[in-house]
């Protein structure tokens, strides 16, 4: 019974890649979005403050506390995917062996994550394997954009949750649905005053989306390549390297940067777990840009260029010298979209149209988040997509 189960969920993903390819192919010749923008406001992510003056075992507790009942049914999905194929064996081993790589982990994120899962009342070891999924399961769009006055705007999808379950009731990624909850809208504080933002996720230390207010935002994309995070991950686990997490570099970054010339340097030299774009903006003309990092070093650094009319730059999960597979193009439609708004028009709202363009948008999409540097206003939305609707 249990062999057929397993070949049952197998085969289902096999339709789900197969069903995918035919939507995502179909929702290319969709029209660009216009009015998605303004967004309801049922969706606006609520904020949080943490206190960096705080002890780091200290600073997540309230908001753990607060979302422990959701953060708990979130891990339980993962955990039920896991005994699908390997019964309890998993669940065991990360409950007992993944708590003592908390301390591999570099400080104060290290006790920030234990804070956590006491407060949570979740096992340390799946709070720290929640803390580093993110290093090779996101599928994400980013965007940074320069209107004709010079003012950088920065925006991104977050989407994830692929393969891992499907909800046949409701027709949509199951992790996805659970992780929407989850998300919020952090203000770090040093004095009782913001030292940088993000959208992030409860239980979760290091950033993906963030911004530092009057210097740069950043964002992060998975990079799909053979030498992924799935082996540095395991290099690390078996202490076999010390590289960094990306979630943590650029919370580094955000941390101690003065520049948008910083932030880049920051995020160009570590040695890192996992392939990753790191997609910077800045507060002056020509402040935008897509690094593309391998785990060892920086191979391109796609840049905003005004001279020659390159006043945008759009990153998925593929290198940008290379055309994205057919199966998983989204950096085509938001291309068009893009060019069809024109730079004349460029604007935050005229961003969220773009980004909420299916396939940009699919049932992958977990939130929307909204930068600009100068001022360091940051805005998300939780995101949803009813049928018909691209599973990735």
């Amino acid at each position: 019974m249990a062999f057929h189960h397993r070949s049952y969920v197998l085969l289902a993903f096999f339709v789900f890649v197969v069903l995918a390819k035919y939507q995502v192919k179909g929702d290319l010749d969709e029209p660009c979005e216009t009015s998605a923008y303004p967004p309801h406001k049922k969706d606006t992510i609520e904020w949080y403050p943490v206190n960096l003056d705080s002890p780091p075992q200290e600073r997540w507790m309230q908001i753990a506390a607060k979302k422990k009942t959701e953060l708990a049914g979130m891990i339980g999905v993962i955990k039920n995917l896991t005994r699908i194929f390997f019964k309890n064996l998993v669940v065991d081993w990360v409950d007992k062996d993944w708590g003592p790589l908390a301390e591999k982990i570099p400080q104060p994120y290290s006790d920030e994550i234990k804070g956590i899962a006491k407060a949570a009342e979740v096992p340390l070891g799946e709070i720290v394997l929640y803390n580093i999924f993110y290093e090779i399961f996101s599928v994400c769009t980013s965007i940074v954009a320069q209107d004709k006055t010079g003012k950088i705007y920065h925006a991104r999808n977050l989407d994830f949750g692929l393969f891992l379950g499907w909800d046949f009731k409701k027709d949509t990624w199951l992790l996805t649905e659970y992780l929407r909850p989850l998300v919020i809208n952090v203000d770090y504080q040093r004095g009782g005053k913001t030292v940088y933002k993000s959208v992030s996720f409860v239980g979760y230390v290091g950033v993906l989306t963030g911004i530092k207010p009057g210097i740069a935002s950043v964002t992060i994309n998975e990079r799909f390549i053979s030498d992924g995070g799935y082996i540095g991950l395991i290099e690390w686990v078996l202490g076999l390297n010390d590289a960094k997490f990306m979630s943590l570099l650029l919370r580094d970054a955000l941390d101690i940067a003065s520049s948008y010339h910083d932030a880049v340097n920051v995020l160009t030299e570590p040695q890192l777990i996992a392939p990753a774009y790191f997609i910077v903006a800045g507060t002056k003309s020509g402040e935008g840009c897509v690094i593309t990092r391998s785990r060892e070093k920086t191979d391109n650094i796609m840049s905003l260029n005004i001279t020659s009319n390159a006043w945008y730059v759009v990153e998925t999960n593929y290198d940008n010298w290379n055309k994205p597979p057919v199966t998983d193009d989204r950096r085509t439609p938001a291309k068009t979209c893009l060019n069809q708004v024109t730079q004349q028009h460029i604007s935050l709202p005229n961003i969220y149209n773009v980004l909420s363009t299916k396939p940009v948008r699919n049932k992958l999409t977990t939130y929307t988040a909204l930068m600009e540097p100068l001022t360091g206003h940051l805005e998300s939305y939780r995101r949803y997509c009813p049928d018909p609707c691209p599973m990735m």
